[in-house]
């Protein structure tokens, strides 16, 4: 059973990597950070100095570190393995930071345009199309997957929640394992 458990992570993390590599040299480093925050920043058409931006750009960074600390990389960047390791340890060690809280609560900040409280279906459609670069029918499945309670928005309690689950369920079928489609 413990392998199971491992195995759906290890698959979430490693489809994360796959998304995050930019490049695809096949590891990360901090410019990969940097585009993922600048795909947020310009998708929603953010200042540098806005609040928001400044605490996604404060949490890549603090986040890059942790990786990179808890990998004990010699360098700069992280092979896939590297990244499924420091990510494991990362999420179970909020000592500096919390990732599952720090990164979700950044990233809902500024997908909550009109700062409701929620996110909504015109929301949720404007992460996809214009950060995550997809169109396709399917991420509006994702959406009312999300919306665990049904009342046709995401609140930050549910948002959260999928963080979480992205990086620590073993449940294939959790809203938040198929972030990067259904395992």
């Amino acid at each position: 059973m413990t392998s199971a458990v491992h195995d759906i992570i290890t698959v979430k993390l490693e489809r994360t990597f796959d998304q995050m590599d930019a490049n695809k040299d096949g590891y990360l480093d901090w410019t990969d950070y940097q585009k993922l925050a600048d795909r947020y920043i310009q998708g929603y058409g953010l200042s540098k100095d806005d609040r928001r931006a400044r605490a996604l750009q404060t949490f890549c960074q603090i986040y890059w570190l942790e990786l990179l600390r808890h990998a004990g990389a010699d360098g700069d960047r992280l092979s896939k393995e590297q990244f499924v390791l420091a990510n494991r340890l990362a999420v179970i060690d909020t000592s500096r930071l919390n990732v599952t809280e720090g990164g979700g609560h950044a990233i809902f900040d500024i997908v909550d345009a009109d700062g409701d409280n929620e996110i909504s279906r015109d929301e949720f459609a404007r992460l996809t199309r214009d950060v995550w670069k997809d169109n396709s029918p399917e991420t509006m499945d994702l959406f009312h997957r999300l919306d665990t309670d049904g009342d046709g928005a995401i609140s930050r309690h549910e948002f959260i929640r999928a963080v979480r689950e992205h990086f620590l369920s073993n449940d294939p079928d959790a809203p938040g394992s198929i972030f990067f489609g259904h395992i």
